[in-house]
């Protein structure tokens, strides 16, 4: 089992920054992926950017690429997205996920299995 717990959501202005991360315990050393997607009111829940563990892969939404960067910190079992140029559309609940099996990719939300309990962003005009 793996327990993941967001935080450093809030309410911004368009244009600013937000730093979210994502503590996770328990069987730490089996996960092979790890990502953020979010979710609007009325939307699915989206992949907005993902890690490969061992091989460092990466995967941005097009929406978020040049803006959002994601990383990992294997030592404090953490899971960062620093999202810069924040614009209205990325108001959302964002959620941390984390998977402990091999060849699926990182931006299906029904190809992860655990889950943290989100964390609300909302960016304002």
């Amino acid at each position: 089992q793996v327990q993941l717990v967001e935080s450093g959501g809030g309410s911004v202005q368009a244009g600013g920054s937000l730093r979210l991360s994502c503590a996770a315990s328990g069987y730490t050393f089996s996960i092979t992926r790890m990502g953020w997607f979010r979710q609007a009111p009325g939307k699915e829940r989206e992949g907005v950017a993902g890690l490969y563990r061992f091989s460092g892969g990466t995967y941005y939404a097009d929406s978020v690429k040049g803006r959002f960067t994601i990383s990992r910190d294997n030592a404090k079992n953490t899971l960062s997205l620093q999202m810069n140029n924040l614009k209205p559309e990325d108001t959302a609940m964002y959620y941390c996920a984390a998977d402990l099996k091999y060849g699926r990719d990182l931006r299906t939300a029904t190809d992860f299995d655990y889950w943290g309990q989100g964390t609300q962003v909302t960016v304002s005009s």
